[in-house]
Protein backbone atom coordinates (compact mmCIF):
# COMPACT_ATOMS: atom_id res chain seq x y z
CA UNK A 1 0.00 0.00 0.00
CA UNK A 2 0.99 3.62 -0.43
CA UNK A 3 0.34 6.49 2.03
CA UNK A 4 -2.35 7.80 -0.32
CA UNK A 5 -4.06 4.40 -0.41
CA UNK A 6 -4.10 4.03 3.36
CA UNK A 7 -5.42 7.58 3.78
CA UNK A 8 -8.14 6.79 1.29
CA UNK A 9 -9.35 3.98 3.53
CA UNK A 10 -10.09 6.18 6.56
CA UNK A 11 -13.80 5.92 7.35
CA UNK A 12 -13.81 8.10 10.49
CA UNK A 13 -11.36 10.28 12.43
CA UNK A 14 -11.51 12.40 15.58
CA UNK A 15 -9.08 13.29 18.37
CA UNK A 16 -9.32 9.83 19.94
CA UNK A 17 -9.94 7.21 17.27
CA UNK A 18 -9.56 6.38 13.62
CA UNK A 19 -11.74 3.75 11.97
CA UNK A 20 -10.07 2.22 8.95
CA UNK A 21 -11.51 0.15 6.13
CA UNK A 22 -8.97 -2.67 6.31
CA UNK A 23 -8.46 -4.40 2.97
CA UNK A 24 -8.91 -8.16 2.77
CA UNK A 25 -5.60 -10.01 2.51
CA UNK A 26 -3.60 -7.61 4.69
CA UNK A 27 -2.59 -8.90 8.12
CA UNK A 28 -2.75 -6.43 11.01
CA UNK A 29 0.47 -7.70 12.67
CA UNK A 30 3.79 -9.06 11.50
CA UNK A 31 4.16 -12.82 11.51
CA UNK A 32 5.95 -15.75 9.86
CA UNK A 33 3.57 -15.55 6.89
CA UNK A 34 2.84 -11.82 7.10
CA UNK A 35 5.89 -9.87 6.02
CA UNK A 36 3.56 -7.18 4.68
CA UNK A 37 1.16 -5.98 7.37
CA UNK A 38 -0.90 -2.98 8.43
CA UNK A 39 1.47 -1.74 11.15
CA UNK A 40 3.98 -0.87 8.44
CA UNK A 41 1.59 1.80 7.15
CA UNK A 42 0.31 3.43 10.33
CA UNK A 43 2.75 6.36 10.12
CA UNK A 44 0.64 7.63 7.23
CA UNK A 45 -2.25 8.04 9.69
CA UNK A 46 -0.44 10.30 12.19
CA UNK A 47 -2.08 13.44 10.75
CA UNK A 48 0.69 15.61 12.17
CA UNK A 49 0.84 13.96 15.60
CA UNK A 50 4.17 12.79 17.02
CA UNK A 51 3.13 9.12 17.14
CA UNK A 52 0.98 7.05 14.79
CA UNK A 53 -2.26 5.43 15.96
CA UNK A 54 -2.22 1.89 17.31
CA UNK A 55 -4.52 -1.07 16.95
CA UNK A 56 -7.39 -1.24 19.45
CA UNK A 57 -8.38 -4.75 18.32
CA UNK A 58 -7.68 -7.02 15.35
CA UNK A 59 -9.30 -8.54 12.29
CA UNK A 60 -8.24 -11.71 10.53
CA UNK A 61 -5.97 -11.20 7.52
CA UNK A 62 -8.72 -12.15 5.05
CA UNK A 63 -11.51 -10.14 6.71
CA UNK A 64 -12.26 -6.70 5.27
CA UNK A 65 -13.88 -3.70 6.92
CA UNK A 66 -14.05 -1.66 10.10
CA UNK A 67 -10.90 -1.66 12.21
CA UNK A 68 -10.50 0.71 15.18
CA UNK A 69 -7.22 2.50 15.94
CA UNK A 70 -6.55 4.49 19.10
CA UNK A 71 -4.69 7.78 18.62
CA UNK A 72 -3.23 8.04 22.15
CA UNK A 73 -2.77 6.02 25.33
CA UNK A 74 -5.93 7.20 27.09
CA UNK A 75 -8.08 6.39 24.08
CA UNK A 76 -6.54 2.93 23.77
CA UNK A 77 -7.15 2.25 27.45
CA UNK A 78 -10.80 3.32 27.19
CA UNK A 79 -11.32 1.30 24.02
CA UNK A 80 -9.76 -1.73 25.69
CA UNK A 81 -12.18 -1.46 28.60
CA UNK A 82 -15.15 -1.22 26.21
CA UNK A 83 -14.05 -4.33 24.34
CA UNK A 84 -13.43 -6.21 27.60
CA UNK A 85 -16.91 -5.28 28.85
CA UNK A 86 -18.51 -6.36 25.52
CA UNK A 87 -19.92 -2.86 25.03
CA UNK A 88 -18.77 -2.53 21.43
CA UNK A 89 -21.51 -3.39 18.94
CA UNK A 90 -20.26 -5.09 15.79
CA UNK A 91 -22.05 -6.15 12.64
CA UNK A 92 -20.52 -8.51 10.06
CA UNK A 93 -21.75 -9.47 6.61
CA UNK A 94 -20.90 -12.74 4.91
CA UNK A 95 -21.97 -14.74 1.92
CA UNK A 96 -22.26 -18.39 2.88
CA UNK A 97 -22.41 -21.67 1.01
CA UNK A 98 -25.64 -23.49 1.68
CA UNK A 99 -28.97 -22.43 3.08
CA UNK A 100 -29.37 -21.19 6.63
CA UNK A 101 -31.93 -23.31 8.52
CA UNK A 102 -34.13 -20.33 9.46
CA UNK A 103 -34.34 -16.59 8.94
CA UNK A 104 -32.63 -15.69 12.20
CA UNK A 105 -31.25 -17.25 15.32
CA UNK A 106 -28.37 -17.52 17.77
CA UNK A 107 -25.39 -19.85 17.77
CA UNK A 108 -24.36 -20.47 21.38
CA UNK A 109 -21.62 -23.10 21.38
CA UNK A 110 -18.13 -22.96 22.93
CA UNK A 111 -15.09 -23.02 20.67
CA UNK A 112 -11.55 -24.21 21.31
CA UNK A 113 -8.18 -23.52 19.66
CA UNK A 114 -6.34 -26.76 18.88
CA UNK A 115 -2.89 -27.32 17.39
CA UNK A 116 -1.51 -30.26 15.47
CA UNK A 117 2.12 -30.89 14.63
CA UNK A 118 2.98 -29.68 11.15
CA UNK A 119 -0.54 -28.37 10.45
CA UNK A 120 -0.74 -25.24 12.59
CA UNK A 121 -3.89 -24.52 14.54
CA UNK A 122 -7.62 -24.47 13.97
CA UNK A 123 -10.69 -23.52 15.97
CA UNK A 124 -13.40 -26.10 16.57
CA UNK A 125 -16.65 -26.43 18.46
CA UNK A 126 -15.80 -28.12 21.75
CA UNK A 127 -17.59 -28.27 25.12
CA UNK A 128 -14.22 -27.61 26.81
CA UNK A 129 -13.75 -24.38 24.85
CA UNK A 130 -14.49 -20.73 25.61
CA UNK A 131 -18.08 -19.49 25.55
CA UNK A 132 -18.97 -18.02 22.15
CA UNK A 133 -22.33 -16.51 21.20
CA UNK A 134 -23.32 -15.07 17.81
CA UNK A 135 -26.71 -13.71 16.75
CA UNK A 136 -27.46 -13.98 13.04
CA UNK A 137 -30.12 -13.05 10.50
CA UNK A 138 -30.58 -13.79 6.82
CA UNK A 139 -30.58 -10.73 4.56
CA UNK A 140 -30.88 -12.51 1.22
CA UNK A 141 -30.67 -15.81 -0.62
CA UNK A 142 -29.78 -17.00 -4.12
CA UNK A 143 -29.61 -20.70 -4.95
CA UNK A 144 -27.00 -22.26 -2.69
CA UNK A 145 -25.79 -18.87 -1.39
CA UNK A 146 -27.04 -17.09 1.74
CA UNK A 147 -26.23 -13.52 2.71
CA UNK A 148 -26.08 -13.36 6.51
CA UNK A 149 -25.58 -10.55 9.00
CA UNK A 150 -23.77 -11.63 12.17
CA UNK A 151 -23.71 -9.86 15.54
CA UNK A 152 -21.14 -11.52 17.81
CA UNK A 153 -21.70 -11.06 21.53
CA UNK A 154 -18.23 -12.46 22.28
CA UNK A 155 -14.98 -11.86 20.43
CA UNK A 156 -13.28 -15.21 19.94
CA UNK A 157 -10.77 -15.98 17.19
CA UNK A 158 -12.54 -17.19 14.02
CA UNK A 159 -15.84 -17.14 15.92
CA UNK A 160 -18.10 -16.26 13.00
CA UNK A 161 -16.34 -18.65 10.64
CA UNK A 162 -16.66 -21.58 13.05
CA UNK A 163 -20.24 -20.74 13.99
CA UNK A 164 -21.19 -20.48 10.30
CA UNK A 165 -19.81 -23.97 9.71
CA UNK A 166 -21.68 -25.23 12.80
CA UNK A 167 -24.86 -23.71 11.38
CA UNK A 168 -24.35 -25.70 8.17
CA UNK A 169 -23.44 -22.81 5.90
CA UNK A 170 -19.68 -22.12 5.92
CA UNK A 171 -18.41 -18.85 4.51
CA UNK A 172 -17.76 -18.61 0.79
CA UNK A 173 -14.00 -18.66 0.19
CA UNK A 174 -13.11 -20.04 3.62
CA UNK A 175 -10.09 -22.30 3.12
CA UNK A 176 -10.01 -23.32 6.81
CA UNK A 177 -13.62 -24.13 7.58
CA UNK A 178 -15.28 -24.40 4.17
CA UNK A 179 -15.65 -27.47 1.95
CA UNK A 180 -12.77 -26.53 -0.37
CA UNK A 181 -9.23 -26.19 1.06
CA UNK A 182 -8.23 -24.14 -2.00
CA UNK A 183 -11.25 -21.97 -2.87
CA UNK A 184 -11.18 -19.98 -6.10
CA UNK A 185 -12.57 -16.86 -4.42
CA UNK A 186 -11.39 -14.82 -1.39
CA UNK A 187 -13.10 -15.06 1.97
CA UNK A 188 -16.51 -13.38 1.85
CA UNK A 189 -16.50 -11.76 5.30
CA UNK A 190 -16.89 -8.03 5.98
CA UNK A 191 -16.72 -6.18 9.30
CA UNK A 192 -19.66 -4.12 8.08
CA UNK A 193 -20.22 -1.71 10.97
CA UNK A 194 -19.16 -0.88 14.49
CA UNK A 195 -20.74 1.26 17.21
CA UNK A 196 -18.44 2.79 19.83
CA UNK A 197 -19.99 4.15 23.06
CA UNK A 198 -18.87 7.63 24.15
CA UNK A 199 -15.23 7.67 25.27
CA UNK A 200 -15.99 10.58 27.61
CA UNK A 201 -19.21 12.13 29.02
CA UNK A 202 -18.95 15.10 26.67
CA UNK A 203 -18.45 13.00 23.53
CA UNK A 204 -21.09 11.38 21.31
CA UNK A 205 -21.25 7.70 20.38
CA UNK A 206 -19.69 6.71 17.07
CA UNK A 207 -21.24 4.51 14.37
CA UNK A 208 -19.19 3.67 11.27
CA UNK A 209 -20.05 1.53 8.24
CA UNK A 210 -17.66 0.01 5.71
CA UNK A 211 -18.56 -0.63 2.06
CA UNK A 212 -18.46 -4.18 0.68
CA UNK A 213 -15.09 -5.02 -0.90
CA UNK A 214 -14.97 -5.58 -4.63
CA UNK A 215 -14.67 -9.36 -4.33
CA UNK A 216 -17.97 -9.64 -2.41
CA UNK A 217 -20.15 -7.45 -4.62
CA UNK A 218 -21.12 -10.09 -7.20
CA UNK A 219 -22.33 -12.62 -4.63
CA UNK A 220 -24.03 -9.97 -2.48
CA UNK A 221 -25.82 -8.56 -5.53
CA UNK A 222 -27.01 -12.04 -6.49
CA UNK A 223 -28.46 -12.37 -2.97
CA UNK A 224 -30.36 -9.09 -3.27
CA UNK A 225 -27.96 -6.41 -2.04
CA UNK A 226 -28.15 -3.04 -3.76
CA UNK A 227 -25.54 -0.28 -3.54
CA UNK A 228 -26.41 2.13 -0.75
CA UNK A 229 -28.29 -0.44 1.31
CA UNK A 230 -27.61 -0.27 5.05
Amino acid sequence: MTPAEILGRVLYKDQDVIVLDKPAGLAVHAGPNAIDHLELYLDALSFGWAAPPRLAHRLDRDTAGCLILGRHDKALKRLGKLFAAHRMEKWYWSVCLGSAPAERGTVDVPILKVSSRGQGWRIRVDPQGQPAVTDWSVKGRCGDLTWIEWRPRTGRTHQIRVHARHLGCPLLGDAYYGPDPAPMVPLHLLARAIAIPPLAPSKPPIRVTAPPPAHMIEALTACGWRDGEG
